[in-house]
């Protein structure tokens, strides 16, 4: 079990050059953009503009603060997106672009390598129990304080904290907080 801190997320620019992200978790450890099998990160959007492609990648978009935007993916009716919205998820190679509904957010992204990785993203309030089900789960607080239970330890995840919990460890959340449930899972047993 790790806990992640907001203040410790590394920080880059996105791929395109439009702006920063703050990487939460990536698999392999330190992979670059071109060679990770999942990431999970976060980004302050200030402007809208075209999205980044990445050829291969799955991609789950949710809205973490602001008043949202407005999702224009390739083939698809536009979306409108904002902090109360379920995930949305789509092709990372498909052309897609946003418009801000008004003024700057923060969105929580999710992506992992098709064919290697599949996710899921659920958004929760108040307590549940999360089983040992998938290879990798992260809950991400959104608002509040997370306080989590595994085994006999208490952790308590702030606002935009993370904790990566290991396949076996069964978590358990108190009330409290609106946070977010990524389930991550190997489905090509070669990749590393």
């Amino acid at each position: 079990m790790q806990v992640l801190r907001a203040a410790d997320y590394r920080r880059m620019p996105w791929k395109n050059g439009g702006g920063e992200t703050a990487e939460i978790a990536v698999h392999p450890p330190a992979a670059g953009l071109d060679g990770f099998g999942w990431r999970v990160s976060m980004a302050t959007v200030a402007s809208g503009g075209p999205f980044s492609s990445f050829p291969g990648i799955d991609r789950t978009l949710c809205v973490l603060t602001g008043a949202g935007l407005r999702l224009d993916i390739e083939g698809s009716a536009p979306i409108l997106l904002d902090a109360q919205s379920n995930p949305c998820s789509f092709p990372a190679d498909v052309a897609t672009s946003a418009s801000l509904i008004e003024g700057m957010i923060t969105d929580l992204n999710v992506m992992t390598r098709r064919g290697i990785f599949t996710h899921s993203v659920e958004r929760l309030v108040g307590p549940c129990s999360v089983p040992p089900k998938e290879d990798v789960r992260m809950l991400l607080c959104r608002t509040g304080r997370l306080k989590v239970s595994t085994g006999g330890d208490i952790l308590v995840l702030h606002p935009l904290d993370a904790l990566l919990a290991e396949a076996r460890d069964v978590l358990d959340t108190a009330e409290g907080a609106d946070f977010f449930l990524i389930r991550i899972r190997k489905v090509a047993p070669h990749f590393v």
